[in-house]
């Protein structure tokens, strides 16, 4: 199982929104180039963040992008969640499944396996605050 690009850059632009929150708004070019990510495709990146409420623009001379509340009560999973929709490791969890997707709905022996993989992932990735994520030096491990 990978998670996709956006995710990983979505992750990323958020850390440096997050090292630069009590600095005020950044521009996302800003943050592409401190990151090595392509501006168009950050752009694809920032309109999720902003719907989940994750961020704000703020339009002026001095504008860009800001975390919308402080690092430390932003996790990992919301933004995960924001750009890449509900971690379902298989189509059969997933929330607006039909029904047809799964032959064995009511008598799936795997079932319970990819239920607790969904659930350990979503426990990892809601234990790591933003803050928690720019405190840790790149060679520490969550």
């Amino acid at each position: 199982m990978k998670l996709s690009a956006k995710v990983e850059y979505g992750v990323r632009a958020m850390a440096i929104l997050a090292l630069y929150y009590k600095e005020g708004p950044l521009p996302l070019r800003e943050i592409a180039e401190q990151e090595k990510i392509s501006l168009k495709f950050l752009e694809q990146i920032v309109p999720a963040l902003r719907r989940s409420e994750l961020i704000k623009s703020v339009r002026g001379a001095q504008g860009g992008y800001i975390l919308s509340r402080p690092p430390e009560e932003i996790k990992v999973g919301d933004i995960v969640r924001s750009v890449e929709g509900p971690i379902t490791p298989v189509d059969c969890l997933a929330e607006d499944r039909d029904d047809s997707c799964c032959h064995h709905k009511d008598g799936c022996l795997t079932r319970q396996v990819w239920e607790k993989l969904r659930d350990k992932i979503n426990d990892v990735l809601d234990d790591v605050t933003l803050n928690e994520l720019i405190s840790l030096k790149p060679t520490q491990t969550l």
